[in-house]
């Protein structure tokens, strides 16, 4: 086992990881978090691959990627010579696609111009066996508009006379409502809870919590997922992994607390629910591991 190796599998086992955890974390099949931590990089698809997956396992783990590649350069391989590689494979299907492109320029063009001449014949054929049609509709439309407008005229006249009665009527209520008092019990609001992202650095992201009689924690997972619930003084709640269709959510009630902080493993199959109310991701949840921190702000502040 290389000296990388041994510090980035220390650094795993300080976490309580297991590698089926990691694998959950990074998304990087088991054989392969193996072979970095043995040092054998025969297994993997290249020397782009093995510097990868070594900076995706070492900031699965809040490692520096940086000092892990300047440390121990003489234990990494360079990857020069598969990106060269890569670079040269991307040109080659570059030149085979615009040879097929100018066939597919040409393709629309011929498309459009059969459908604008279907379009015409149809148009100048409704056109001619409609027009008559029109003359008659018109002349059926002007005597409907006359009965139209007689009709209109009564019900003006019909509307004047009953807004005199109800005018009338309104008054009278009126009177009488002032001389009553007002006994109805006025009725308090209850402000809505705002969950609201105030700060986004790096991987981690604080919201403000404000309008909640309570600070109840839910996760749920939709796939496979790692995560930790702690108070703002680092007290573990929770740990663990979470598996849809077998221990797939965790609840916890922090009432008591001001803060929660969350690691999640794998955002883009983890729910955070706070009360509730689901927490929208401030960063987007293809950005695997993040720190959520919630703190909860007094009704008085």
């Amino acid at each position: 086992m290389t000296e990388l190796g041994n510090r980035l599998k220390e650094a795993r086992l300080a976490k309580n990881l297991s590698l089926d955890d990691l694998q959950t974390i990074t998304k990087i099949q088991k054989r392969y978090l193996i072979g970095i931590e043995e040092g054998n990089y025969d297994s993997m698809p290249g020397n782009f691959y093995v510097r990868a997956f070594i900076k995706q396992y070492a900031e699965a783990l809040d490692l520096n990627p940086d000092e892990i590649f300047e440390t121990y350069k003489n234990e990494i391989p360079a990857s020069h010579n598969d990106e060269m590689h890569h670079l040269s494979r991307v040109k080659t299907h570059k030149s085979i696609s615009d040879g097929n492109s100018k066939i597919f320029d040409i393709l629309p063009k011929v498309l459009i111009g059969v459908f604008v001449i279907g379009v015409a014949s149809v148009l100048y054929y409704f056109v001619a066996n409609h027009a008559g049609d029109d003359k008659n509709e018109a002349i059926s439309n002007d005597t409907q508009q006359v009965k139209l407008e007689k009709s209109d005229e009564l019900e003006k006249v019909n509307a004047n006379e009953t807004a005199k009665k109800d005018t009338a009527e309104t008054k009278t209520e009126e009177k009488a409502a002032d001389t009553k008092e007002d006994t109805t019990p006025a009725v308090e609001t209850t402000p809505k809870q705002e969950l609201t992202a105030v700060q986004t650095q790096g991987r981690t992201t604080t919201y403000d919590l404000k309008n909640a009689d309570k600070f109840v924690i839910k996760l749920v997972s939709k796939g496979q997922t790692w995560v930790s619930i702690k108070n703002g003084k680092q007290k573990t709640f929770f740990q663990g992994t979470l598996i849809k269709g077998k221990t797939e959510s965790q609840t916890q009630d922090l009432s008591a607390e001001n803060m929660a902080v969350i690691r999640v493993g794998n955002a883009a199959d983890t729910e955070i629910y706070v009360n509730d109310q689901k927490l929208e991701y401030a960063i987007p949840a293809t950005a695997n591991v993040q720190n959520i921190n919630i703190q909860k702000v007094l009704k008085n502040e």
